[in-house]
């Protein structure tokens, strides 16, 4: 199931370039679930997934804000409206709202519930009387460097603010890895330097040889790449000052050439770190039920996966993270070993479960990695340079984190969520009300999104970062 989204949307900037015609499907009805909207003679369509409408691109074009007006002042919403669109001599032409998609209907269509005992799936479970069946929670998925025109057009307006408890992902640098041949060049080690030589982040080049060094104190003027014996350093110019929100978000690119021959690790890591207080009992039962069905669609000999738990202080425990294993039916076991209690308040132990799994899991060097935060609180406070460190190690290692904020997440929630997976090169998901499974879910501040089946998102991600496919 796949229903596109345009959600509470403010125009920043409809650019002349958003100005195509809606495709049709056979029946007539457009792909979009929306009737095109004529602008200056031509029918105007929202962007597919992963971009925002006004050409939101990697050169960094506006977009369209997705937000609810009372979340923020007139005076933010006015602003954002009169951001510059980075795209010089682009007219700028107005959007017109539109509503959400309709939610489609047809023998295909499934209902989120199956109530009563009498089911047969062996990969459900009965909860208040209700059986929620495998692979039923809806979400989306938005990548903010892919759509780094459009965060940035936030930042600079002040519709959203950091650091977010400690987290500062709005100065980057856009490293591209080439081997000698021009191929890309994933595996490589990228540091970001200050003037005296000291490193100021690390990350690691994914199979398309892209890596993101965060600049949070705005003093990289070099970045080193290297692997093996090879390494080649390249001059970057130095960011704005005045800090992460008097310099506004930042955006440097380099392209780096390394006598080195590319290679990609046949090994996978996954790994789910699972918030167990009380308020996710959907979000468990999701997880115990469609684990298999995950692993049995992407694992291989290669694959090994791990769970981590947590809940917070004062609970029945506060961190829980088992080794990692090719083995699904001792996942399967750990995950059906728990249950959604405790908590109480809204701040859990996440900084405490991000420092145990970053620094203390099993985490091989040759491997692709990527790590599930799922969870609905943010951290506690007073735990920034906890956060920090953990979210720089998972950075240097190349852990992929990929948060998956569940039903009742607040917006710094959110803001944290999407700061983690900036610095980590990892992707934002969240939970929709379309199953009508559980709580309420909230609206994030992006552009337009597809609705899927949480699982098919998973599985889509793991596929992406892993290194052999």
């Amino acid at each position: 199931m796949k229903l596109q989204k345009t959600a509470y949307t403010l125009a920043i900037l409809m650019t002349l370039l958003s100005c195509t015609a809606c495709s049709t499907k056979s029946d007539g009805s457009y792909t979009n679930g929306f009737a095109p909207a004529e602008v200056g003679g031509a029918a105007a369509s929202p962007a597919p997934h992963g971009e925002a409408e006004g050409a939101v691109d990697a050169e960094g074009d506006a977009g369209d804000v997705v937000m609810k007006a009372e979340d923020y002042g007139d005076e933010a919403l006015e602003a954002a409206g009169e951001a510059e669109d980075p795209a010089d001599g682009l007219e700028a032409a107005p959007g017109e709202a539109m509503g959400d998609a309709p939610v489609p209907e047809g023998p295909d269509v499934v209902d989120p519930y199956v109530v009563g005992p009498d089911v047969e799936d062996p990969d459900s479970k009965l909860q208040n009387g209700v059986q929620a069946q495998a692979s039923l929670l809806t979400a989306g998925q938005w990548n903010d460097h892919e759509n780094w025109g459009f965060f940035s057009n936030l930042v600079n307006t002040g519709v959203i603010a950091f650091p977010s408890f400690g987290l500062d992902p709005t100065c980057r640098v856009a490293v591209t890895a080439k081997a000698a041949d021009g191929a890309v060049l994933p595996n490589a080690t990228a540091e970001l330097l200050d003037a005296a030589g000291n490193v100021v982040w690390t990350s690691v080049t994914d199979k398309d040889g892209h890596a993101y060094l965060i600049d949070s104190t705005r003093s990289g003027v070099q970045v080193r790449l290297s692997r093996g014996g090879s390494q080649q350093t390249a001059d970057i110019e130095a960011a704005a000052s005045g800090g992460s929100q008097g310099g506004g978000s930042t955006d440097r690119q380099t392209e780096i050439t390394l006598e080195s021959t590319p290679v990609l690790f046949d090994k996978t890591q996954v790994m789910f770190i699972l918030d167990t207080t009380g308020s996710m009992g959907d979000e468990m039962l999701y997880l115990q039920s469609d684990f298999s069905a995950i692993a049995e669609e992407v694992g291989d000999a290669d694959t090994t996966w791990a769970v981590s738990f947590y809940k917070d202080a004062g609970d029945s425990y506060v961190t829980r993270t088992g080794d990692f294993t090719n083995d699904v039916s001792a996942i399967r076991s750990q995950l059906s070993g728990e249950s959604a209690d405790g908590g109480g308040d809204e701040p859990e132990a996440v900084a405490e479960v991000l420092k145990e799994t970053m620094f203390h899991a099993g985490w091989q060097d040759d491997a692709a990695k990527v790590a599930f935060l799922i969870f609905d609180a943010p951290p506690h406070t007073g735990q920034e340079e906890t956060l920090q460190a953990a979210i720089a190690e998972a950075s240097r290692r190349g852990i992929h984190l990929v948060p998956v904020v569940s039903s009742n997440g607040s917006r710094d929630t959110e803001l944290f969520g999407r700061a983690a997976a900036i610095c980590t090169n990892g992707s934002y998901v969240f939970l929709t009300d379309d199953s009508g499974i559980g709580d309420s879910h909230l609206e994030p501040i992006i552009g337009d999104y597809e609705v899927e089946k949480l699982h098919d998102i998973i599985v889509r991600i793991i596929r992406e970062y892993r290194d052999g496919q």
